[in-house]
């Protein structure tokens, strides 16, 4: 397959080049929505895998907006929250709380070195509402990790092509932007399989769900645009691009850079806007030589779910989303007006962690992660070969959480029984493949296993006591 204009679109690694960085400015159209108009300026930046950017062709985002979100507007309560810390300024707007009623009067959490000590500054602003797209202090940590994480510019002036907003964990900022992006009566792109999670939310939504087909190498491009190119169901066309590239949840499979840039491609030549779900992307060793879309999109049609859930805490719920300004401005409108905004605790807890260890304690907490989840895979994997050798398929995952088996018994074309009676009682847990299946009920042969908590003790038995149960079949 072809993909428009790909090869002449590619940049050399390993040294600065210069490049087109597309900003944007917001205009008001007849319902009061943004589009985009991009002016263009040059830049130079390090080379890191795969990176391209240059002049695209406008893109109208208000007419991807689903009708829910076209009548979102602002609070008018919100709308004076930037105001209310002017100098001079006295407010009887908001309905702030009275905060010298609160019972916290500090904050300070162990790390395994020292401790953190939350100043009266950063506790008042924790502990009070707080503005919608995030605190600033932690807003100005994500916009530099993700200019070196991806080479992308996030500015905080209102022109900026790109925008930023901390959400609680990826999985509500794909709820936003399915709300935004995609009609009940619509469709959206899918991996297949697919995060259990995602398809949670869409079923009961009532959008089609369309698979993708996945392998090893992760989501098909090719498969893509052959849905895309004869495309002739009953709804319209899909709009939206779900995927979870790195690590994927369940296969573990991670987007080869091959298929990174062809998929890309795909989804400018048939106008998709891609919500890329990189939860786990923290967790691959070599990071460095993954361009993530968002550092391939040239034309701002990527937005991109990050999370901190997988490598700080979960509890926490704390992601975040980045992607274009009139989107992301747009998906703080539907925060609004739901939960208002993420844990300002939460929040601060992360600005804290990352004021006192900077990127470069990011980065060696990252290794850290990446050594101890390598190494529980060998161990599921050294495991799964004692036990289940001649009776399941599987690929070794690079990185993440998870093992995608395929059993080989004749007559086991489902494993939902397998694994959610009989697995049961035998005293192990898997979750079954039809759990991941874009079509819902469709049976699958395959099982998730996940080797992120478990001793490697443990998952030397759990192999072996699945091997006995198919073994029964």
């Amino acid at each position: 397959m072809f993909y428009p204009a790909a090869a002449s679109r590619r940049r050399s690694r390993g040294r600065a080049e210069p490049f087109s960085v597309v900003r944007f400015r917001s205009i008001g159209n007849d319902d009061g929505l943004a589009e985009s108009k991009p002016r263009t300026t040059q830049h130079h930046l390090g080379g890191r895998a795969g990176r391209c950017v240059c002049t695209p062709a406008p893109m109208d985002y208000a007419k991807r907006l689903t009708r829910v979100s076209r009548q979102r507007q602002p609070s008018a309560i919100r709308r004076l929250m930037p105001y209310m810390s002017e100098p001079g300024m006295i407010s009887l707007g908001g309905g702030l709380p009275n905060a010298s009623l609160f019972p916290f009067t500090g904050v300070s959490v162990r790390l395994a070195d020292t401790t953190l000590d939350l100043s009266p500054g950063q506790v008042a602003d924790a502990l009070q509402y707080s503005a919608t797209p995030g605190l600033p202090s932690l807003l100005g940590w994500l916009r530099r990790l993700q200019a070196d994480r991806h080479g992308v510019a996030v500015d905080a002036d209102d022109g900026a092509a790109r925008s930023i907003c901390v959400t609680g964990g990826s999985q509500e900022a794909f709820s936003k932007a399915v709300e935004m992006l995609v009609e009940p009566t619509g469709a959206i792109l899918v991996d297949d399989p697919c995060y259990s999670g995602v398809l949670a939310f869409l079923r009961p939504y009532g959008c089609q769900i369309v698979g993708v087909r996945t392998d090893h190498d992760g989501v098909d491009p090719d498969d893509l645009d052959r849905q895309l190119s004869s495309w002739a169901g009953p709804r319209p066309k899909p709009g939206v691009l779900y995927t979870n590239p790195t690590a994927s949840n369940p296969t573990g499979a991670t987007l080869s850079v091959a298929r990174r840039h062809a998929l890309y491609d795909v989804a400018e030549a048939h106008d998709l806007i891609i919500l890329e779900d990189d939860p786990y992307y923290f967790l691959h060793p070599d990071q460095d030589a993954l361009p993530s879309l968002l550092s391939l999109d040239r034309s701002n049609r990527v937005i991109r779910f990050d999370s901190f859930s997988k490598v700080l805490s979960s509890g926490l719920r704390v992601g975040f989303a980045t992607g274009p300004s009139p989107l992301i401005e747009r998906m703080n409108l539907h925060t609004q007006a739901s939960n208002l905004h993420t844990s300002g605790l939460s929040q601060a807890l992360v600005a804290a962690l990352f004021d006192h260890w900077g990127l470069a304690g990011f980065r060696a907490h990252l290794a850290r992660c990446a050594r101890f989840y390598t190494s529980q895979r060998d161990a599921l994997l050294a495991a799964a070969d004692r036990h289940l050798a001649g009776l399941a398929d599987w690929s070794a995952p690079q990185a993440g959480m998870f093992l995608w088996i395929r059993v080989r018994r004749d007559g086991i074309d489902d494993t939902r029984d397998l694994i959610e009676r009989k697995a049961l009682s035998a005293k192990v847990l898997f979750v079954p493949g039809q759990a991941f299946s874009a079509a819902a009920d469709r049976p699958s042969a395959h099982l998730r296993a996940s080797y992120s908590t478990a001793s490697p003790a443990d998952m030397d038995l759990a192999m072996r006591r699945l091997a006995d149960l198919i073994r029964d079949e």
